[in-house]
């Protein structure tokens, strides 16, 4: 089985990460694709909760707590630093198309970056630094940039991108 095709969508907050994969996730399932998501939270997150049975036994020390049904499973595992990417990716699954992760613009993760031009933020990977793993930047203003430049308000473009880029 091969390994999934990886991109990472990169911004400053607030300019609609999480949106614009709300919209191109469905886009990129309706064309066949299994996709997976992977998003770095830089604050502290709880997907579990008091009273109920997985939180007691993760209160009471388990290190790993693994929780299924017949539709879907959810994993809690505590860990002293943060996991590399590349082991979250192996956690996601090897029996996916692509894997769309949102953040880790420090990794070397193929990247598109996200850009209003109303929030008036320096691009992040063409601003201080030249990023070589950045393949495209999607914005909602013109820009002149060294890289195709994708309509952020055009999922099906960033799909067809996508899909040329990474899928064939």
């Amino acid at each position: 089985m091969s390994r999934p095709a990886v991109v990472s969508f990169v911004a400053h907050s607030g300019t609609g990460k999480t949106t614009l994969l709300e919209k191109l996730i469905p886009i990129l399932k309706e064309r066949g694709y299994r996709v997976g998501a992977i998003k770095h939270d830089a604050h502290r997150f709880e997907i579990d909760h008091p009273g109920k049975d997985s939180h007691r036994l993760t209160a009471a020390g388990a290190d790993s707590m693994l929780i299924c049904s017949g539709e879907k499973l959810a994993l809690v595992r505590r860990h002293r630093q943060a996991p590399a990417i590349e082991e979250l990716l192996r956690i996601c699954g090897p029996d996916l198309d692509i894997i769309l992760t949102e953040g880790f613009k420090q990794s070397s993760l193929p990247k598109i970056e996200l850009h209003r031009g109303g929030l008036a933020r320096e691009l992040i990977c063409r601003g201080n630094s030249h990023d070589p793993t950045l393949l495209a930047i999607a914005s909602d203003t013109p820009l002149t940039v060294d890289v195709p430049l994708l309509d952020l308000n055009n999922p099906a473009q960033l799909a067809d991108f996508i899909e040329q880029r990474l899928l064939r």
